[in-house]
């Protein structure tokens, strides 16, 4: 494979990642997409990926990663509760996707070398979803912000929620911003990017994604100010925008944060809660809350569970439990080790607002973004490749020399 065409082949196979795990659920879309073709589409995009991969890293060359490790323990709580016949095939089907998925991950650790690479194909890929969902709004604002949804920002080409919309507008906005302190990307550039991803964030009316960016961007911005007097400015002024903010405009922000919910409604986490106090009160055997009931579509009694923990705990038990705990006490671990730079600071974004959104949000234990972002942060903390090893020269045969030939006489 040609060196200069495998990153952009490294790109393309990370954007079939990001399609597969945009889901198949969501807002009616303008043009009615059967789910049996999303899905198609997105499990295809997946063993395009992966077969991408594998033709780039032919050798198998792969980078130590104790968070795909851990990912790859992960797949046996997986496999032993999915083998139970009550699971059903579809069980085993997600187990399936989740070690292709992993196993493509594995593949393109080749090319994690801490530097800022996988960021950049991160924001590309998901300011192109953002851009398809500024589409279907231009195309048809009355699907884009549907009465079933409360008026919020949803996909209307594709279907796509409100909190998969404010995810990845969070997630970009917050990378985006890192690179600009840090003099990776120009001012023009960064302003295409984050001005619009602002204003769907905004439409969306997602609490979750506006917290962890708000958090995440703190903490990452935090571990710069001590080397970077660009990162101490700007958390200066961002201090104070938001100080003035909260008094300015006090009664537009609660509104906007309570979305015409009522208190009762906001304390329960607009039904959260219930869920989770159900969920926590079902009966179990030994087995189950070990391994867990195999893969499933993160519901509970057909209701979302909308919290990793739980939902991990519910499909994987407590030992699926354990694993992830243990994948955000290794990478934030590391990032605390790491010098302050860049990369670091990108990292420790990602990680805390993956944290953060854990609480309301399911993923961490199946193929979904929050791996995808947890991936770029290991890209991240990842150790420069070494320099590779000059070849020896080759070996010239030397021409056999008649020994009458080697000494001459002078006369």
């Amino acid at each position: 494979m040609d060196a200069d065409r495998s990153p952009r082949l490294v790109g393309t196979a990370w954007g079939l990642l990001v399609l597969n795990t945009l889901g198949s659920t969501g807002a009616e879309t303008v043009v009615p997409l059967p789910r049996s073709l999303i899905q198609m589409v997105t499990m295809g995009a997946l063993a395009v990926a992966f077969t991408l991969a594998l033709a780039l890293n032919v050798r198998l060359r792969v980078r130590p990663s104790a968070y795909l490790l851990l990912l790859t323990l992960l797949l046996v709580p997986s496999v032993i509760s999915s083998a139970d016949p009550e699971s059903g095939f579809g069980a085993l089907f997600r187990c399936a996707r989740l070690a292709l998925f992993v196993g493509t991950l594995w593949l393109l650790s080749r090319w994690w070398d801490g530097g800022t690479t996988f960021v950049r194909h991160h924001i590309r890929l998901y300011f192109l979803v953002l851009c398809s969902v500024a589409a279907g709004a231009l195309v048809s604002p009355g699907a884009a912000m549907p009465d079933l949804y409360g008026g919020r920002l949803v996909g209307a080409l594709w279907p796509l929620t409100p909190p998969q919309i404010g995810q990845y507008a969070a997630v970009i906005i917050g990378l985006t911003v890192l690179l600009l302190l840090s003099r990776h990307t120009d001012r023009r550039d960064a302003a295409l990017v984050i001005v619009p991803s602002l204003v769907l964030l905004l439409l969306t009316h997602t609490r979750t994604a506006t917290l962890g960016l708000l958090v995440g961007l703190a903490l990452a911005i935090g571990s710069l100010t001590l080397t970077s007097a660009a990162a101490r400015r700007f958390f200066s002024w961002a201090v104070l925008c938001a100080a003035v903010a909260a008094v300015v405009f006090a009664s537009a922000l609660r509104a906007w944060f309570l979305r015409g919910q009522s208190e009762e409604n906001f304390s329960n986490l607009t039904g959260r809660a219930k869920v989770w106090d159900a969920l926590l009160a079902a009966p179990r055997t030994t087995g189950e809350k070990v391994f867990g009931m195999g893969l499933g579509d993160k519901s509970f009694d057909g209701l979302p569970i909308d919290n990793s923990w739980l939902a991990v705990y519910h499909e994987q038990g407590l030992i699926g439990v354990a694993l992830v705990a243990t994948v955000f006490v290794v990478l934030g671990g590391v990032a605390l080790l790491r010098p302050p730079s860049p990369a670091r600071a990108c990292a420790i974004f990602l990680i805390s607002y993956c944290g953060l959104a854990s609480y309301t949000e399911a993923g961490l234990g199946d193929a979904s973004p929050y791996l995808l972002h947890l991936a770029v942060a290991a890209s991240l903390l990842a150790a420069p490749a070494p320099p590779a090893a000059p070849e020896p020269a080759p070996d010239i045969p030397r021409r056999r020399v008649p020994r009458w030939a080697r000494t001459s006489e002078v006369t």
